[in-house]
Order: C-alpha cells, then structure tokens, then sequence
C-alpha cells in the first residue's frame, strides 16, 4: 500500500509539473528596445529588463523556468555576451522562477535582503524548497549602485510596498526605470499584504519612483507595455484617491464587506478599466480595506 501511495504520489507530481510546463508552450518573448541598450522583454509573468554592453548583459526578472530557454534565445538576439548579472525585484515566482537556470548560465544573482528570506522559506508550488542555486548570492539592505555598460544604475528598497523586499532600479545614463510589481500600467495592482505588502508603502514606492524620473524617463512596468512619466503619476492619482474613498468608508464604521460590495467606491478607476487585470475591483477594495483599517 505505502509503494502504491508513493507511485501515485510520483505521477501527480510529474503529471503536474508536465502541465506547468505546457502552459508555456505558445508563449512568445517580444522584444522592445528601451534606449541604445537597454531593452524590455515581455512574456509570461513580469517584465523583465535587459541591459547590454561591453561589460555583458544585465538582467532584471526572469519570469517562470520554463521560459528560461526562450529568454536567453532574446537575450543572444541582443548580444552575444555572458549575462553577468540578474537582480530579482521581489520575491514572486512570476519574476524569479528562472533563477536557477540563469545561474547556471552564469548569472550572480541580486535581490533585497528579504527576497532571500523568503524564498528560503516559502515553499515552491510542488511543496519542495528551493534548490541553492536559485537563491541571490549578494543581497543588500537599503539601497546599492551596480555600475555596468557605461552607467551606473541605482537600486532603492522600498519599504512594505507590493512585498517587503521590493526594489526599484533606475538607469542613469538612459534614464529608464524599472519598477518591478510597485507598478502596474492601467490596472489595479496586487498588493501582497501577506508577504509584508501595505497601501501605504505601495504608494510611497510610487512617490520614490517618480522623484527618480523626469518627463523623458522610459518606464518599464511589472507588468504592462512601456510607459511614461505621466501614466506613472496617473496610477499613483489613483492609488491615493483608492485610499481618500477607502479610509472615508472605515471612518464611517463600514465592514470589510460593505466596502467591498460598495463599486461607488472605484467606479471613476473601474470606468477606465483598471478593474479587468489579475486585480478586479471588488478584491482592490478589500485589499485597500484590510491594509488601511490594519
């Protein structure tokens, strides 16, 4: 009986994985030229960034392991350089699922002091830890400068944001930021109040971010195309007026659940289809809810 268990057991998890894995299969990696090297990939997942030059390549977020081999397919199209660097924006596995696979490339994996934490800790969808070579080898605390293919490029921890090992980077010379999932274009965002997420941190990730930027800046979301310094302040506009209506709500004496059933409440931001991402409006209102009555 404990050798037929084990069997099953087995075949879920190979099973499992095989149609992980499908789920990747029609995917496409579009390319999208940022500045004279710097360039965004959009796949499955988040955005990732890519800078290539003399000193090899640099990249932000890998998406999901399955994708790995499309990625470095891009990244060769790019330049025929090793990538040097990886820096993982948090923690979620739609940003660092390839770790391992980019470390095996050749990658020195970067990241908050806490995105290693938890992905120490945090199990991976099959119930395994994660391998070591998946893990970042150089973390930091607050904020560091990484200087590659002729600028320096700046990370910045943001506090308790969409988790609590966030990092915004900003590339100097191009004068592009990356803001990893503290900022997700035309869409309510996910605030994951579980791993240390708040409202009140995620929108001062978007204040920091756009005091780095001018109206020239190329922003590359989490997820979304490309944008600007203007949809940037539209999304922090509408984070604010989300918190104004939500904390006049629990002022009121309202529950959770009045609030959430309450659509006058986002209707301004769901007109404009903020509420057709992973996000909708009934959960942006119980997320805003339990992180401001918190």
């Amino acid at each position: 009986m404990k050798r037929i268990s084990t069997l099953i057991l087995l075949a879920s998890f190979f099973f499992g994985n095989a149609i992980y894995a499908q789920r990747f299969d029609n995917v496409k990696i579009e390319t999208v030229k940022v500045s004279d090297h710097v360039y965004m990939l959009i796949g499955a997942g988040g955005n990732i960034g890519v800078s290539v030059g003399d000193d090899g390549v640099f990249v932000i977020d890998d998406q999901f392991a399955p994708l790995t081999e499309k990625i470095h397919t891009a990244i060769k199209a790019l330049s025929d350089k090793p990538i040097n660097f990886l820096v993982n924006t948090h923690y979620h596995g739609d940003h660092t699922g390839g770790n391992e696979n980019m470390q095996k490339l050749g990658a020195t994996i970067i990241a908050h002091d806490n995105v290693r934490e938890r992905l120490e800790t945090t199990p991976k969808r099959d119930g395994s830890s994660q391998p070591k070579a998946a893990l970042p080898v150089i973390t930091f605390n607050d904020k560091m400068s990484i200087h590659a293919n002729g600028e320096k490029i700046g990370v910045f921890h943001v506090d308790n944001a969409h988790t609590d090992g966030d990092a915004l980077l900003y590339f100097t010379k191009s004068n592009v930021l990356h803001t990893g999932d503290t900022y997700f274009k035309g869409r309510y965002p996910y605030i994951d109040l579980k791993s240390g997420g708040s409202v009140n941190g995620y929108i001062e990730a978007a204040k920091l971010g756009l005091k780095l930027i001018d109206d020239d800046t190329k922003v590359i979301p989490g997820h979304g195309t490309l944008s600007t310094k203007d949809e940037y302040q539209s999304f922090l506009s509408m984070l604010e007026d989300l918190r104004t209506a939500v904390l006049k709500e629990i002022k009121a004496g309202k529950t959770e659940d009045e609030v959430a059933k309450n659509a006058s409440v986002t209707k301004k931001y769901d007109d404009l289809n903020y509420g057709t991402g992973y996000i909708n409006s009934e959960t942006i209102r119980r997320t805003f809810y339990r992180s401001l009555k918190n």
